[in-house]
């Protein structure tokens, strides 16, 4: 069922974007007068589709291949590669003939619309759901560094206090991209020591790594209750029970929930006591540590008082564009990182099924449309890079022609275009290629 959700929000989140992108496009053709012949959501790669119908001059349809979608604007060199079209006499509602800015204003529709749709969930998403966070000051018992964190000079138990000279108020931050993106310096609290700490560059890289992320970094350190059971596991099969509190293993007292990890993982595959507490009474049982080392629960826990702050219509547009803003220039540090080789694409680099992973099994509105609204933020700035076959390309091409002044040579663009396809497809290789190995790890 998880993986039904991960599927589902991915289609809808994409469908969405890709909707609106080609629509961006569709509406500034048409407004110029300019033929559009199909428009569809998702690829139908050779001639297959799932679905198609005819309006006026445009097949609207659904193709079969999820990678995007497409509209087949009139008399343009496009990744259709029509020539026959382009053989035929120009026509007056194809884009060959209108002038060059016209023409940029189509090619631009689509990450325009992108933009405006990233700003608008943001902006409605702040207004509906506000912000919650957790304030660093409810963290009492410090942080659980995991090994990552760890080998960089942070310790379990640690209280965060700033980053880069600035006081912590939300603790989630310290597994933001000002911490994350390397060259910060964190102030800790150790033993009543003040202390600081330096995350590199290179740290993304190891964040990267499958079965790590920034949720197994720094994690805020807490007491726990028994959650949840999962059917079968030595926890259920020992008889705990929901709420059920452990304070001991083997006689070795756990209190915080990182501590019975570790305990657990010194003991796959055997028995072990356990010292539990149930309705305010003490009790002992016997459970099987799994091969793994997993007891099969899930914790719960009273330490901490998230805060949520609500906003009005307007003060919601600033934050919005804020966080818009943010997104986009955090994804351009990370996109320098990895083209200066700082950083391994390899590790970091996110197809569709890490994606579909990071919106999660479980479906939650407000994660959905923020991170829809995160992808379309990257899919326009994506698609303004100067690569043939992307927006950004054929708008290049077009500057050049307003520069130079006369239309370049047709078979100059559709050489570009290959060549732009081929490296689309190269990206896209590698990209679905990295997240299959991904998954295997």
């Amino acid at each position: 069922m998880e993986a039904l959700i991960m599927i589902g929000q991915l289609l809808l989140g994409l469908s969405i974007l890709v909707v609106l992108h080609e629509w961006g496009h569709f509406a500034a053709a048409r407004y110029f007068g300019i033929k559009v012949e199909k428009f569809y959501l998702f690829f139908d790669a050779f001639n297959f589709r799932l679905f198609k119908f005819k309006k006026g001059d445009t097949e609207y349809g659904i193709g079969w291949l999820p990678l995007g979608g497409y509209v087949k604007i009139a008399g343009m060199i496009d990744e259709s590669m029509d020539k026959e079209q382009m053989k035929e006499p120009p026509k007056p509602w194809e884009f060959r003939t209108k002038p060059a800015w016209q023409r940029l204003i189509v090619m631009l529709g689509g990450v325009t619309v992108n933009t405006i749709l990233g700003i608008l969930i943001f902006w409605m998403a702040t207004f509906v759901y506000g912000e919650e966070y957790l304030p660093n000051e409810q963290v009492k018992n410090g942080i659980v560094a995991y090994p990552v964190a760890q080998e960089i000079g942070f310790r379990t138990g640690d209280h965060i206090l700033a980053i880069n000279g600035k006081p912590l108020e939300r603790f989630h931050n310290i597994r933001g991209p000002e911490v994350l993106y390397g060259n910060s310096d964190v102030t800790v609290l150790r033993g009543g020591e003040t202390l600081n700490v330096h995350v590199p560059e290179s740290i993304l890289n190891k964040i990267s790594e499958p079965g790590v992320g920034p949720e197994h970094f720094i994690a805020e350190r807490m007491t726990f209750f028994v959650k949840e059971i999962q059917e079968g596991s030595g926890a259920a099969n020992a008889g705990l029970q929901r709420n059920d509190r452990i304070q001991s293993i083997n006689g070795e007292s756990v209190r915080f929930f990182d501590e019975l990890v570790d305990k657990v993982q010194d003991h796959k595959g055997e028995e072990v006591d356990l010292t539990i507490e149930r309705d305010g009474k003490t009790m002992s049982l016997v459970a099987t540590i799994s091969d793994e080392g997993l007891l099969g629960i899930g914790p719960g826990t009273n330490d901490f008082e998230y805060k949520t702050l609500k906003f009005g219509l307007v003060e919601s547009f600033g934050i919005g564009m804020d966080k818009a803003w943010g997104t986009a220039t955090d994804y351009v540090k990370g996109l320098e990182r990895i083209v200066s080789g700082k950083v391994s694409a390899q590790k970091s680099v996110q197809g569709p099924i890490g994606i579909a992973k990071i919106y999660g099994g479980e479906w939650k509105w407000p994660r959905f449309w923020i991170l829809t609204g995160f992808l379309s933020i990257v899919l326009a700035f994506m698609n303004l890079l100067p690569i043939p076959a992307l927006d950004g390309g054929h708008a290049m091409f077009l500057v050049i022609e307003m520069i130079k002044g006369g239309p370049l040579n047709e078979k100059i663009m559709e050489r570009a275009q290959l060549i732009g396809l081929a490296i689309l497809g190269t990206l896209m290789l590698f990209i679905f290629g990295n997240d299959i190995w991904r998954l295997f790890q």
